[in-house]
């Protein structure tokens, strides 16, 4: 399938992606902390790696999800989130395939919906691949 995106050298822990977390206690990437570990959290098949600086959530090697954080807000990305049902408009971007929802300090962010999205990532990369297969 031409729209999957896969990493090589993803593994089950990343000692990376712990080192990112606790390199340097940076509140924004702590803000991210708890998504990411959602995304461990989605099943067996999950693998991670570091892309482009990036903690990347990955089923096998297929890329569907992402943390990252910046100088006024952290993101959660999805790389086919343009695919993605996405009822409460957390989704930005405009490219292709890829979306993120920005965690903005002081603002509430519907965490059922963020955790939705990420579900829905990790179902729609396994079903990606199954097709592949």
């Amino acid at each position: 399938m031409e729209d999957l995106f896969r990493l090589d050298g993803t593994q089950r822990r990343d000692p990376r992606i712990e080192i990112w977390f606790s390199g340097r206690l940076e509140p924004l990437r702590l803000m991210v902390l708890p998504w990411f570990e959602m995304m461990r959290g989605c099943g067996p098949d999950l693998r991670e790696t570091m892309h482009d600086g990036c903690p990347t959530a990955c089923v096998g090697d297929i890329a569907f999800a992402y943390v990252n954080a910046f100088k006024a807000h952290a993101a959660v990305g999805f790389f086919q989130g343009a695919s993605l049902r996405d009822p409460c408009d957390l989704l930005e971007g405009s490219g292709k395939r890829m979306r993120h929802a920005k965690i903005i300090p002081g603002r509430a962010i519907e965490e059922a919906a963020l955790g939705a999205l990420i579900k829905a990532a990790y179902d729609d990369a396994r079903n990606r691949a199954a097709v592949e297969e």
